[in-house]
């Protein structure tokens, strides 16, 4: 679950899709926006997930599947005119990484 929303971090995962991981962290890591950091984040969990127990090699692993679904919104008050309160939804993503391993 990330407190950004999909549409945001979909202009972010399609520029990594399909690559290398270390080639995708490389990629994010020069970009400026705060929600690179997220992606990076996940994708270096999913490769440590995938050394860790599936015994592959981080070397050869590949992002294969990764997406932004919407989550849920967080529902906020912000304060209006003449005392009132009006509610607005923050939007939340769910945010899915997996990777395999590629042969050399």
């Amino acid at each position: 679950m990330v407190g950004i929303s999909a549409k945001k971090l979909r202009l972010l995962i399609n520029t990594v899709r399909g690559r290398q991981v270390g080639d995708a962290l490389d990629v994010l890591r020069s970009m400026p926006s705060p929600a690179a950091n997220v992606v990076s984040k996940t994708i270096r969990s999913a490769s440590a997930n995938a050394e860790n127990n599936e015994l592959m090699d981080r070397e050869n692993l590949m992002i294969t599947r990764i997406t932004a679904d919407q989550g849920p919104p967080l529902r906020r008050f912000r304060p209006k005119a003449r005392g009132r309160a009006g509610r607005f939804n923050h939007p939340s993503s769910h945010l899915t990484v997996e990777v395999e391993e590629r042969g050399t």
